[in-house]
């Protein structure tokens, strides 16, 4: 009796669906560990034990700070990396094929304030379908997605041309600069999907995002003299009301054809406000701290001279901060805009890859953020964006993914590979 042997692709997607509930339990265990940014040695540990068992070659390393510092794309930072390795696990191909790298970070920012959580932020519990705590969607789901991907690959006897890096790297949050140090280590490849939360839509750009500070000066005064005083609030206010306006003009007037909505994508906005030292003195200084969103296409130099000027402009208009002009600066976290060619060939593949596991044609936009996709596309690596974690939980309260979409993304990620990378016969 003859048996007709299934096509190793439909294997593959067909192994995923049964290993459910191995996807899940995994990506369940990644939220457990609670990686925040400074203390991602745990879960690289992890991950390190888990490609082990995939047979893969594993890179385990801490960045060098002093070689980051001497490289284009380093953002500074305040901590360094003892004890913080980035990690890379290489399926070897057989020879022939393209080189794929899956990139994702497994560093994610503090679930503060606690109390405001209705669920163990750490808890990775599953309900209704989503899995909830802190990186479930920033990104766990999709480092999920990808390295089961590889598992399904490998678990099904797939041998493929090309070679497939998992590169797992800390401090994106705050810099970028793991991503970085993996390029300058020499982990470069044909192409590279980047497997933030992108919604499962195809992302081949993303924004870019700076941090801002705007000092404002007034002037005290005792409260029995009080109408000599000038409230560094009430100047601070005036210039909250300016970033305002700076962010309605740049959203009604820049434009992208992968942004058709750029309200997400040039979120311009004051996130703290520190003013005052004691209720009954009127403050003389106000620090507003803050973050402005970039186009691809724009510069960073561009972008921060185009702000500085409009909060010049808007001073200029009140008597008192014309003469006490507020200074501006950006500091901190500082990334640029990129994106490639939606007809780039990774892009098409990842395109083709989604029809062929859902049946559905993907949304093809931009990502409204800034990611590491901008230091590998950089550094010459074509980068798209593309992962089952949701941009509306990304820093979220009670953050969760979809079950649904992380084995959705599972199976799209290996299809790409193998489509990609060639499988050898």
């Amino acid at each position: 009796m003859h048996v007709t042997q299934m096509p190793i692709h439909d294997k593959v997607l067909d192994n995923i669906e049964k290993d459910r509930g191995e996807i899940v339990d995994f990506l369940q265990r990644l939220i457990r560990i609670p990686s925040v940014t400074e203390h991602e040695a745990e879960i690289q540990s992890f991950i390190a034990d888990k490609m082990n068992q995939l047979g893969l070659h594993i890179a385990l390393w801490e960045p060098n700070l002093e070689e980051l510092r001497e490289a284009p794309g380093y953002v500074p930072v305040k901590a360094g990396y003892e004890g913080r390795p980035n990690l890379v696990g290489l399926l070897k191909g057989e020879g022939g094929g393209r080189s794929l790298i899956f990139n994702g970070h497994v560093d994610v920012i503090p679930p503060e304030p606690k109390g405001a959580w209705t669920i163990d932020p750490w808890g990775g519990e599953l309900r209704e379908g989503r899995i909830y705590g802190r990186g479930a969607s920033d990104m766990k789901s999709g480092l999920a997605s990808m390295i089961m991907a590889v598992k399904a690959v490998v678990d099904s006897g797939v041998r493929l041309n090309g070679d497939v890096m998992l590169q797992t790297v800390i401090d994106e949050e705050y810099s970028g600069n793991g991503t970085l140090a993996c390029v300058l280590k020499g982990y470069r490849a044909d192409a590279a999907i980047s497997c933030e939360m992108s919604d499962l839509q195809i992302q081949p750009a993303a924004t870019g995002s700076m941090w801002f500070e705007i000092l404002v000066r007034g002037r005290s005064a005792s409260m029995s003299r009080i109408w000599e005083a000038v409230s560094a609030i009430e100047k601070g206010y005036r210039i909250v009301r300016a970033i305002s306006d700076f962010e309605s003009i740049r959203t009604a007037e820049k434009k992208h054809p992968l942004y058709p909505d750029t309200r997400g994508s040039l979120a311009c906005f004051p996130g703290m406000f520190q003013s005052g030292a004691y209720p009954s003195s009127p403050p003389d200084l106000c620090l507003i701290k803050g973050r402005m969103g970039t186009l691809p296409g724009e510069t960073v130099e561009g972008s921060q001279r185009e702000f500085t000027e409009f909060i010049q402009r808007a001073a200029s208009c009140d008597p008192w901060l014309r003469s006490n002009p507020p200074e501006t600066k950006f500091v901190g976290y500082c990334g640029e805009p990129a994106e490639i060619s939606a007809d780039h060939p990774i892009c098409t593949t990842l395109i083709g890859s989604f029809e062929r596991c859902t049946g559905e044609t993907p949304t093809v936009r931009g990502h409204d953020g800034c990611t590491d996709a901008r230091i590998l596309i950089r550094y010459g690596i074509p980068t798209v964006i593309f992962g089952p974690g949701t941009i509306t939980q990304m820093h979220a309260t009670n953050e969760w993914a979809r079950v649904d979409h992380v084995v959705t993304a599972t199976k799209v990620n290996a299809m790409a590979m193998m489509q990609w990378c060639g499988v050898a016969e």
